[in-house]
């Protein structure tokens, strides 16, 4: 006989936890952070909670098909049960190869989730799971599988069960117990139930194949048919409720030939191929729109500049305020959601907070616009990839039937960050250049993370993410053409493509040729979500690569005579300005088209201009001659500008020409200025200066702001910014997953509560009165002061660890493991295993210590 002992297999979850190694343990608590929030005390503490309902259902919620399948599976089967009836259940009588190439590691992620505990001989669903998944008549089981014979048969009369079993063949016996264990075996024999089945009725059978997949219930009549009668005479049919039957689980698994699925799957599908472009191309197309992007921020906190739309009384743009902003970026509305929610998830506007509140840029977005161009992408693609914030639910409504409005409340998701890192994860899975078909992609989501229970929504949630996340990675940058650059690949971490170093884009073939030549080199698709400081290094490597991908600011445009002007690219920022306000924008894209008008004009000379500033800004920027019509247009505009001077009685005109004051006081459409003049040179008006400004302008006069000194005033923008503002916080999807440092200190922890909870403790070491030995029920330990004191004294002499009992200022007793360093002036400084800190204890609120047996072997 072997003196090696088999180790004792556990015999609960906690036992199971407490076999578990370090790594083990971490990989538990990495998968189900919420099990650390707060730190449990000991193994025992953090088995319960893994138990417990809430928990249980958010690991559940995040297993992937075939490992939902497979606690399904063993959900019905009997407990325990072993690894060769958990893979017949799946696999089926038949056996399906790839089914049991796939269960060693669904089963590995159960175990590891502490979902599953036991040896392979014994494998045990925890009970929570169990319950959640096991069919019910309220809650029938994903497998469509009702209950098994000894459950259905558990309120039924002995007697009927006797007439069951002489119906079905069976000898009699003396109880109830030995007869539905005779009728399971009948059930469970497939030689034996093709046999009985033989003899069926084809009607019968008929039954029998609308019940197999579930649902396992059917009504009847008080007088069933024939078809229905042999069923039932045979125990293929159990009366659950009057008028309700059902078809056991043995009979069912027999009918699908055992398979617990009517179709398991094993395999996640592959994602698709849609179309192929040579990375260049795609890397070229992403960082044309990156450039686009940019430009579409800009222009956006451009209109917001002097002060933005009001915030809404219950928060957020309204439709009208929506609408507008659409328009002044010619994009559709649920893209101008999409821009607006980025620069505010990027912290570049937010509400000024004053009593008439508007939405306005942030000092950060000054901050910004300082940054070179490919830096300031990074921001912005780093905002988006962390936001919980959805612009695709913008115009939808909420639970309370509201509308939703862009920047208003209840626009986060926290799935949001999960779903677009792993689309575009699988997209860096994907060959170079390669775009996904949009639909496999989502079938691929499904698998990972499918439906339980019903919850379409949810998975109609996680759907509509991943088609924005596609979107909104093309408007973005990250992808061109579909398929994932090389700057979105290194904003993800993954590592640099192979055709990285050839910075320079190459152009695109035409035809379908262009679609063939396509770098097969595929990368492994990142795991997780970075953490911030790993994000920040990604998005740094992102941003080194997409730099040579955008084009220099240009330093000139070119005049042309039909008084526009063409800028080649993108401008360099104080001649981008200063044209922003000389002439008006027609026409954006790879060229950006702008047009001189009297009113363009008239803006630049209200800003302080002179003509001949403006002469010399444009011929020092043009590679072409200053056309004519363009000189003339500003002449003219200077030669009338500020003729008229506007000042504030309530208003007043003042003009040297008193003929041109006559011409006013003449046109019909000065009426609603009710001028009157006061003095031959002087109109006085009842309107205020700016709206006689406005009237006197769309007169086609040019007049000018004076001040009270009568100087001309210059009307120059001003920036309106909100005061310093953070961006807003993501809205996370349970508690973080903890780093290594954080679990390391939680794994010592809990590993000290459990051994502070079971270690055998030496009797009498404290002295004859037994102090040492703990009390029963693992209550702390009891002690006086002067044994206390004298045990804590030696334990810092010799280092050795202590059990404590202790009572905090607030009352509150708890046991602690602690390390003695010094103990002074009635103080104990200590390492608290507990809590992995270093704390200090007073002596009077130890209410009693025992010292810890040396761990052997």
């Amino acid at each position: 006989m072997s003196t090696e002992e088999k180790p004792a297999a556990p015999r609960s979850l906690a036992e199971a936890l407490r076999a578990r190694d370090d790594d083990s343990l971490a990989a538990l608590l990495r998968s189900r952070p919420d099990l650390i929030t707060p730190v449990p005390t000991d193994l025992t503490q953090l088995a319960t909670r893994a138990g417990t309902r809430a928990s249980v259902v958010r690991a559940l919620e995040r297993l992937d098909r075939f490992a939902l399948q497979t606690a399904q599976a063993l959900a019905v089967a009997p407990d325990p049960a072993s690894y060769a009836q958990l893979l017949g259940l799946l696999a089926g009588d038949d056996g399906d190869p790839a089914v049991a190439a796939a269960l060693p590691r669904a089963v590995g992620v159960l175990r590891e989730q502490a979902l599953v505990w036991g040896g392979d001989d014994r494998l045990r669903l925890v009970r929570t799971a169990r319950e959640l998944l096991a069919p019910s008549p309220q809650h029938p089981s994903p497998t469509g599988l009702g209950p098994t014979v000894q459950e259905a048969t558990a309120g039924m009369s002995p007697g009927r069960i006797q007439e069951i079993v002489a119906e079905a063949g069976l000898p009699s016996t003396h109880d109830a117990v030995s007869a539905v264990a005779s009728l399971t075996a009948l059930f469970s024999d497939r030689a034996r139930m093709r046999a009985l089945l033989a003899d069926a009725p084809r009607e019968s059978l008929q039954v029998l194949e609308r019940l197999v997949w579930g649902p396992p219930y059917g009504q009847v009549t008080a007088e069933p048919a024939p078809r229905l009668r042999w069923l039932l005479d045979r125990g293929l049919l159990l009366p659950t409720a009057p008028g309700t039957v059902v078809l056991p689980r043995e009979v069912a698994l027999h009918l699908r030939a055992g398979r617990a699925h009517r179709a398991p799957e094993p395999v996640p599908p592959a994602v698709e191929l849609a179309a192929a472009h040579r990375p260049q191309v795609v890397d070229a197309t992403a960082a044309g729109q990156a450039l686009t992007a940019l430009a579409t921020v800009e222009e956006l906190l451009k209109e917001w500049d002097e002060g933005g739309p009001a915030v809404l009384r219950a928060g957020g743009l309204s439709v009208r305020d929506l609408k507008r902003t659409a328009v002044a970026l010619d994009v559709p509305e649920p893209v101008a959601a999409f821009w607006v929610e980025l620069a505010y998830a990027a912290g570049l506007i937010a509400s000024d907070g004053e009593a008439d509140e508007r939405y306005a840029a942030t000092p950060a977005y000054d901050e910004w616009l300082e940054r070179p161009p490919a830096e300031r992408w990074g921001r912005l693609a780093e905002a988006w990839l962390a936001a919980t914030r959805t612009p695709g639910l913008v115009g939808g409504r909420d639970a309370k039937d509201r509308t939703l409005s862009a920047l208003g409340p209840g626009l986060d998701r926290s799935a949001a960050p999960e779903v677009r890192h792993r689309v575009l994860g699988l997209l860096a899975a994907l060959p170079e250049g390669a775009a996904p078909d949009a639909e496999s992609v989502l079938a691929r989501l499904r698998w990972e993370r499918p439906s339980r229970g019903g919850r379409e929504t949810e998975e109609d949630l996680r759907a509509r993410l991943a088609r924005w996340t596609l979107t909104e990675a093309e408007l973005l940058g990250v992808t061109g053409r579909g398929a994932l650059s090389a700057h979105g690949r290194a904003l993800l971490g993954a590592p640099a493509p192979a055709h990285a170093p050839e910075r320079t884009p190459a152009p695109e073939p035409e035809g379908p040729g262009d679609k063939l030549p396509v770098h097969h080199h595929r990368h492994p698709a990142p795991a997780a979500p970075l953490s911030p400081a790993e994000q920040a290094v990604a998005t740094a490597a992102a941003t080194r690569l997409l730099a040579p991908l955008l084009p220099e600011p240009l330093d000139h445009v070119l005049l042309q005579a039909d008084l526009t002007a063409v800028a080649p690219g993108p401008l360099h920022r104080p001649l981008a300005e200063t044209l922003g306000v000389l002439a008006e924008v027609e026409s954006k894209g790879g060229a950006t088209v702008y047009r001189f008008t009297p009113a363009s004009v008239r803006r630049a000379l209200d800003a302080g201009r002179s003509a001949s500033d403006l002469h010399a800004f444009l011929a020092e920027h043009s590679r072409t001659p200053v056309p004519q019509p363009l000189a003339y247009l500003i002449d003219d505009v200077a030669r009338r500008h500020g003729h008229l001077r506007v000042g504030a009685a309530s208003a007043y005109v003042r003009c040297d020409d008193d003929a041109l004051l006559d011409e006013i006081l003449a046109d019909k459409r000065a009426a609603g200025l009710r001028l009157r003049r006061l003095a031959p040179t002087v109109l006085a008006a009842q309107a205020d200066p700016a709206t006689l400004l406005e009237g006197l302008r769309g007169m086609g006069f040019a007049p000018a702001a004076e001040s009270a000194e009568g100087d001309v005033l210059i009307t120059r923008a001003h920036a309106h910014r909100t005061p310093p503002r953070t961006a807003p916080e993501p809205v996370p999807d349970g508690p973080p997953v903890p780093d290594a440092t954080l679990l390391a200190a939680a794994i010592r922890a809990i590993k000290a509560g459990d051994l502070a909870a079971t270690a055998p403790r030496e009797p009498g070491a404290t002295g004859s009165s037994g102090a040492g030995a703990p009390p029963a029920g693992g209550e702390p330990p009891r002690t006086g002061p002067a044994e206390t004191l004298a045990t804590v004294q030696a334990a810092v002499l010799t280092g050795q660890s202590l059990w404590i009992g202790y009572v905090n200022a607030e009352g509150a007793a708890s046991r602690r493991v602690i390390a003695p360093v010094r103990v002074e002036g009635g103080f104990v400084t200590a390492y608290d295993h507990t809590a992995d800190e270093v704390r200090t204890f007073a002596l009077h609120r130890i209410t009693g210590v025992a010292e810890l047996a040396d761990e052997e072997g």
